[in-house]
């Protein structure tokens, strides 16, 4: 494995959707390891505020659909591009399956030719543990099942685009598939993740709302995880043409996850359950990372306990910006 200095240093990298949660964590990242970041996204979700001010970071707002500014991006060169941008997620695809379908499977699709035909050195897929469908069982590469959402459908041709692009015109593509990725600059909202709405319900002294039984369990993951096993991909070229779980290897319980919160936040308002949603199916969701940790070295650090802690501590430091 290369080191990231030595991979990263001088090198001009385009994040798609880098204001969002994972993405504006990423481009901190890259820009500590002194690279030349260049930011797309409509802002349709992400947060611009989340990113660092820095004049090795260049923001265009719009959309990745848009010719006239990939036109623009592309026109200096490209070392390495990770797309992250996305109609994010589950039950905004089933409301809105036609938006999902454009950004998700047309969008990745113009992304890579813009950058096949701009000969980027590296492309990144950011795909997502969705596109295993309700299988119940711990979830390794190889394995794919009927899929739910719309999102996940969009998701998975986006992988399919990507394995297209490989093998038709040998680009140097890797998928990363994420599991529940949870942090800093993740935002409460009526799409979002059910760690940051659990904050805002106990912020406001509200019980947290358990879809199910509670038993159900997910594969939470911290942004600091994330973002290393995303960057370390571009470390071997094992992993070109390769797909890999970004998880954290562990489950954990969604009545575990509302009890830690509610300790965290001193929340006395407790739990409340609903119905399960329609659309949701999986009672179980666990990573196999075997391959992500032989291939890239990928070893999450960061444990549910601690990743609440910071995430908290930013949720109540961010609450007002994030209402503004």
């Amino acid at each position: 494995m290369k080191e990231m200095s030595d991979i990263l240093n001088g090198k001009n990298v385009l994040v798609t959707g880098g204001a969002g949660a994972i993405g504006s964590n990423l481009v901190s990242f890259l820009e500590n390891h002194r690279c030349h970041v260049i930011v797309i996204d409509d802002l349709s979700a992400g947060l611009k505020s989340n990113f660092p001010k820095s004049k090795n970071v260049r923001f265009y707002k719009g959309s990745i659909l848009s010719d006239t500014i990939l036109n623009k991006v592309f026109k200096g060169k490209i070392d390495y591009v990770f797309h992250l941008a996305a109609h994010f997620a589950n039950q905004n695809s089933i409301d809105h399956p036609c938006e999902d379908m454009l950004t998700n499977a047309l969008g990745t699709l113009k992304m890579l030719q813009y950058a096949n035909g701009h000969k980027v050195k590296r492309f990144v897929y950011a795909s997502s543990s969705c596109v295993y469908g309700s299988v119940n069982e711990v979830m390794s590469e190889d394995l794919i099942a009927k899929l739910e959402t719309p999102y996940a459908i969009s998701k998975l041709t986006g992988e399919e685009y990507v394995y297209f692009f490989r093998r038709h015109y040998d680009m140097n593509n890797t998928v990363v598939r994420y599991f529940n990725a949870y942090g800093p600059g993740d935002p409460p909202g009526k799409y979002r993740n059910v760690i940051p709405n659990f904050f805002m319900l106990a912020l406001n002294k509200r019980p947290l709302v358990v879809t199910g039984t509670g038993e159900e369990t997910r594969d939470f993951t911290y942004m600091d995880d994330v973002v290393k096993g995303t960057v370390q991909v571009l470390g071997s070229d094992i992993t070109i043409g390769n797909t890999y779980n970004i998880g954290s290897g562990k489950e954990v319980r969604i009545i575990d996850l509302a009890n830690l919160i509610n300790k965290i936040t001193k929340n006395p308002a407790g739990v409340q359950f609903a119905s399960m949603r329609s659309w949701d199916g999986i009672k179980r969701r666990l990573s196999d990372i075997s391959k992500s940790r032989l291939h890239i070295g990928y070893e999450p650090k960061v444990a549910i306990e601690d990743g609440l802690e910071l995430t908290w501590r930013w949720f109540k430091e961010r609450y007002k910006k994030i209402n503004a």
